[in-house]
Formats: C-alpha cells, structure tokens, sequence
C-alpha cells in the first residue's frame, strides 16, 4: 500500500504550479502584473500583436516572419529558463528528470496561466525525430492578417528555442496548419534543421497530413 508519506515531496503534495488565481498577482493601482515568484508578467492588448504584424509587414515585407520567428527564439530561451527553474524549485528535481506525465501538464498548465491558448504534443513521429505541438486558441493566429500561410512565426520562434534548451540539440519548428486558415488547430513540426528544410517550400501547398507523409512514408 502507498502511504501518505510517499506521496509528499518536500512535505507538501505538488499541485498545478501554474493556478491563475496563485500564479499571477496584480497591482490595480499601479498597474503591475507579476507572478508567484514576484517576477514581471506583461499583459499585451489585441491593438499591439495587431500593430506588430502591420508595423513589421510595412517595414520588412517578407522578412517579417524571420523577424518574429527570431523574436520568438529569443523569447523561448529566457521562457525556458524560468520554466526550468519554477519547475526545479516546486518539484525539488531538475527538469531533465521530471516525468514525462508531469512535464507535459504543466508545460500545458502554464501556456494556459500566460494566455496563450492551449498546447499538447503529439508524439507519433518521434521514432522518426519529429515531435508535433499542437495549440489551440493562438491570438497570434486570430489576430494576424490572413496571407494564405501560417502566421504563428513568434510562436514557432518559441517553440524551437525552448525545446533545443530542454533536448541540449539545436532544433528547427515549422508551422504546418494554423487557425487563420480554418484548421482545426495549430500544429508546429520539430526536428533537426536540415531535415526540416525540404518542407519550408511544401507548407503553402500541402496540409499537415500529407507534408508528414513526404516527411515520413
């Protein structure tokens, strides 16, 4: 039988790390957002991810998507930094050893806390050095101009950068289906740079299930 005592970790049972109504305290006064850690939180309004993408399709045209897709690295790095330390505080382990259960939950529980929608990683392909994330409800997708393609650059910036920290390898994310063409979710593919750079040319042209069956027949 499994004692009580074995379910405590530091005396306490973890819980969701990433509770709104613990995770994130606001100041009204002086408008302040930070979170349990007393860290900075920043609440970005419709207007400006809508002022961003217009700014940036003015001044670089094309080169937008790389634009935001290096913001997005740059972001994923300092995001895996405090996720790795939040994670290692709260569970007393390194994040490296976290069960692959519980990473995977509260990845999900703090994409949720920050408003980004919902997140979830299909593994199908990892025998074959592709792991697929899928979100759900991306303001980057609903808010951005519709241009026939993918537009979650910043996202997939993230993405990439976070999973290279958490995997020591540098890895590659391409978007392959996203809201703002009516799919079901948002799907960003992962992997090794050199093995994802045949696809970057398919994604205007073919949807997720069959750049996977190029990727992996």
């Amino acid at each position: 039988m499994i004692s009580v005592a074995d379910l405590l970790i530091n005396n306490k049972v973890p819980g969701n790390f990433f509770t709104p109504e613990v995770y994130v305290h606001g100041d009204l006064e002086v408008g302040l957002l930070e979170n349990r850690q007393g860290d900075r939180l920043l609440a970005v309004p419709e207007t400006l991810i809508q002022a961003i993408y217009s700014g940036l399709d003015k001044e670089t045209g094309q080169a937008a998507r790389m634009v935001l897709f290096n913001c997005g690295k740059w972001w994923g790095k300092s995001f895996y930094i405090r996720f790795s330390e939040q994670m290692t505080g709260y569970y007393g382990i390194p994040l490296a050893n976290l069960p692959m259960a519980e990473f995977l939950q509260a990845l999900q529980e703090c994409w949720i806390a920050h408003g980004w929608g919902k997140i979830d990683l299909d593994q199908t392909y990892q025998n074959r050095g592709f792991l697929i994330a899928k979100t759900w409800n991306s303001a980057f997708a609903r808010l951005a101009p519709s241009q026939g393609q993918p537009v979650c650059h910043l996202e997939a910036g993230v993405l990439a950068a976070f999973f290279s920290q958490l995997t020591g390898k540098e890895l590659h994310c391409v978007q392959t289906s996203c809201e703002s063409m009516a799919a079901d979710c948002n799907r960003f593919l992962l992997g090794l740079p050199q093995r994802l750079e045949p696809i970057e040319a398919m994604v205007p042209n073919l949807d997720h299930d069959a750049i996977m069956q190029e990727l992996c027949p």
